[in-house]
Order: structure tokens, then C-alpha cells, then sequence
């Protein structure tokens, strides 16, 4: 099951595609020139849980009380009880879901057609969040040919500032211009409701890209905050709707930062962007490693900060340099930066939590027996009543209590789950 959906965003030829196949492990075209991805692709990500799978604490209570013995060291869960549905569990590191889309790279104009123009843009109107994949390195201009890497980290700076600039200045038009061809409309609301009447054309506007009352409405005191002029909305040429569109592309579309191609970057670069969630990312060297990975030649574990390489891996000595090099790359790096981007715009950003919903409180397996097999990511605060909508629109309907898996205490509907919760759903059937 898996409720969030990210977009990868950004110009041509920034690494995007190699970014999402790094994530993914899904075979896409990836090539060294503009629009090398045309349709959007979709696939899977898996990010680790903050807080440890509850079979670890399932384990130690069944080997207390002698019921399981404990884990030998051949065991490759190495002590994962849990059966996931979707996803892993390994030394009780449970990896859960996520959607990632890469769309075609977006170029000035986008707004007014170039490129694929809003066919791009549409791509992303059911996201949760964009991650905008930049070119660190200043390796490319913003139509995306190649130009070589900058020469300083002045250079690099700019051509980064370039890059997020014209993405959110096309998207800001792009919505500016989805509420600027129903603006007659609109202000016939306006001059009928007041400022109830505008704010209910934005909501219907932009309803397709997930526009909700509570986001227009931060939308709109953030456009009343900053608009500074005396007409009146029928009046108001295409800068204002231009600025009622950013405010709500900020609502609508949180944007994170890939800073890719750090490993050619010159020093610095991140240090010019300290308002904005950016991490150092390298996803030519990730997917290298997740390859070698599959192919037997190292133990790797996506955000890990070195890898080993296996006894009977038969290297090349073009591979050997290689790993070598890779080696010293990604323990002075810290990580490529893929797993820890992932995580701070899941658990960050988007404030979700991991729980675990279960048919039996005691052994904490579903009707047909396995071991916590789902793991939900939802919206931090969210209530034991709509966690069962989660799993179930009927049970959400005919709710009547849950039991904490942990306490095994008694809650209602209102009971608002924490990250790592184990809950037993009770439901009029």
C-alpha cells in the first residue's frame, strides 16, 4: 500500500532518471542529452523507518519467555520475525513504500508550451512533494546541454539559483495561468460573495492538484500578506494572479532539494542555500552500488557509509579501481545522500509515521497468521478511527474501539497514534 507520491522534477539532463532508478532499482532510459525521459516513470522507493519493526521488541519478549530461540548467525533477517506484505525487514530495519515519479526535464517556457510544456506540468498534480534534482556541479545549462563542470563554487552557486528559479517561476505561472482562464468567473464570485467568493474559486480552480480548504487558506493570507495594491480583484493584471499562484504552488507543491553530481561539485554549494531542505547527493555512485550489489560483488545497504566487497566477487581491475575510488568517495561524503533525502522528505516534510495495524493484539499477525505484515505511512496526529479508513473504508465506518498491540489498552476513535504504534482494530462487520 503506498500513500505517498513524490515528484522528481528539475531541467534536462541533472541525473533525474539516474536519481529514480537508484531509488528504485527500476530499468529506465537514462542518457547523457535533454528529454531523454519523454512519458513519466513510476516506481517504488523503500525507506527505512525511523524507529525499529516492532517484531524486535516481539522477539525478545517470545525468547524471555522461552518460546523462540534466539537468531543464529547464519540467519540472513538476522532476527526479523515480521512478514511484510510490500517492503523489507532486515535486523528489524523495516523499509516502507513510497511513490516516486520521474517526469520530463522542464525547461524555460514550460508554462507556455515548451518542451512538453504543461503535459509536464500535469504530471505532477497528484504529489505530495517535488525534489527538485539540481546540478551541483554547474555541469549544465537550463536548456540542459552539457557545458562542463564550473570552474568555482561562485560559478556552481549561480547555476543552481538559475536552476530554482526558473522551476518555480514556471510553475507559478503554470497555476497563475490555470486561475487567470477562469478569471471572469471569478470575479463575477467576488462581486457576488466578497472574499468568501475568491477563495471558493482558487479551492474549485485548483481542486485537480490537491488543493484543500485549509491549504487555500494559508494560500491566500500568504497572497494578502504580500499583494500591496488598491484594486479591486477585476482589476488585477496578470502579476497579481502570477503572485496568487506562487502562494498557492508554495501550499501545493512543497519543493526539497537534490544537490547532484557532488562528487565533481566544487566545495561549498550548499552552504549558499541555508533556507532551503537541500542534501548532497551523488546517484551515479548509488546506482553503481546498488548494481554491484545485486550482481554479488559487495554487501551494500542503501545509506550506508562504506560497502565490503565479497570474498568471491571475480573483479576486473577496472572494477577493483573503480570500487576503490568509490570507496573514498562515499566514506568522505558520508553516504550518497539517496536514503537520507528520502527520509527527511517523508519524516520531515511531510510529517508521517510508521504504524502497524494487526487482526490480533496478543500475537500481533493478521486473519491468516503472518507477522505484522503492513506497515502504514501516515499523517503524524492521525486518529485510531481514521488509521482503520487506512486499511479499510468499512472499518473506518463501523469502528468501535481499538487495542494499543503494546499496552494492550483499550482506545477510541479519537485516539491519536505514535510512530511505531501496534493497534488491533475492533469493527462492526
Amino acid at each position: 500500500m503506498v500513500s505517498v507520491r513524490i515528484g522528481l522534477v528539475g531541467k534536462p539532463n541533472v541525473g533525474k532518471s539516474t536519481f529514480f532508478s537508484a531509488a528504485t532499482l527500476a530499468q529506465v532510459d537514462i542518457a547523457n542529452y535533454p528529454f531523454c525521459t519523454i512519458d513519466p516513470n513510476v516506481g517504488v522507493a523503500f525507506v527505512e523507518a525511523r524507529l525499529p519493526c516492532p517484531c524486535g521488541a516481539l522477539r525478545s519478549k517470545l525468547e524471555a519467555d522461552g518460546r523462540l530461540e534466539a537468531p543464529s548467525e547464519d540467519d540472513d533477517r538476522h532476527g526479523s520475525l515480521c512478514q511484510p506484505r510490500t517492503g523489507s525487514c532486515i535486523n528489524h530495519r523495516r523499509f516502507v513504500p513510497v511513490s516516486l515519479v520521474d517526469v520530463a526535464g522542464l525547461v524555460p517556457g514550460a508554462s507556455e508550451g515548451r518542451g512538453r510544456g504543461n503535459a509536464f506540468l500535469a504530471d505532477l498534480a497528484n504529489c505530495d512533494v517535488l525534489i527538485q534534482v539540481v546540478d551541483a556541479a554547474g555541469s549544465t545549462d537550463l536548456e540542459g546541454q552539457f557545458t562542463g563542470a564550473a570552474t568555482s563554487t561562485e560559478a556552481a552557486i549561480e547555476c543552481v539559483r538559475a536552476e530554482i528559479e526558473f522551476l518555480e517561476h514556471e510553475l507559478d505561472a503554470w497555476i497563475g495561468g490555470l486561475l487567470q482562464d477562469g478569471w471572469h468567473r471569478g470575479v463575477r464570485r467576488v462581486q457576488a460573495e466578497g472574499e468568501k467568493g475568491l477563495t471558493s474559486f482558487v479551492s474549485d480552480r485548483l481542486s485537480g492538484l490537491g488543493a484543500t480548504p485549509s491549504r487555500v487558506a494559508q494560500g491566500m493570507h500568504a497572497f494578502d500578506q504580500r499583494h500591496r495594491t488598491d484594486k479591486q480583484p477585476w482589476d488585477w493584471d496578470s502579476s497579481s494572479l502570477h503572485l496568487l499562484g506562487q502562494c498557492m504552488r508554495e501550499q501545493l507543491f512543497p519543493i526539497v532539494y537534490a544537490a547532484n553530481k557532488m562528487d565533481i561539485a566544487p566545495p561549498g554549494v550548499l552552504d549558499a542555500f541555508p533556507d532551503r531542505t537541500m542534501v548532497a547527493c551523488m546517484s551515479d555512485m548509488e546506482l553503481a552500488l546498488s548494481r554491484a550489489a545485486s550482481a554479488g560483488l559487495i554487501r551494500y545497504q542503501k545509506g550506508a557509509t562504506t560497502f565490503a566487497v565479497n570474498d568471491s566477487a571475480d573483479l576486473t581491475e577496472a572494477q577493483s579501481k573503480a570500487l576503490t575510488h568509490m570507496q573514498a568517495r562515499l566514506e568522505q561524503a558520508g553516504g550518497t545522500g539517496l536514503a537520507r533525502l528520502l527520509d527527511e522528505v517523508l519524516f520531515d516534510q511531510l510529517n508521517r509515521i510508521v504504524v502497524y495495524p494487526v487482526q490480533d493484539e496478543t500475537h500481533w499477525v493478521d486473519g491468516d497468521g503472518r507477522i505484522l505484515p503492513d506497515a502504514l505511512v501516515v499523517p503524524l496526529g492521525i486518529h485510531a478511527k481514521a488509521l482503520a479508513g487506512h486499511v479499510h473504508t468499512d472499518l473506518e465506518e463501523g469502528f468501535i474501539r481499538g487495542v494499543d498491540g503494546r499496552t494492550r489498552r483499550v482506545v477510541g476513535a479519537d485516539h491519536e497514534l505514535g510512530d511505531g504504534d501496534v493497534l488491533k482494530i475492533h469493527a462492526k462487520t
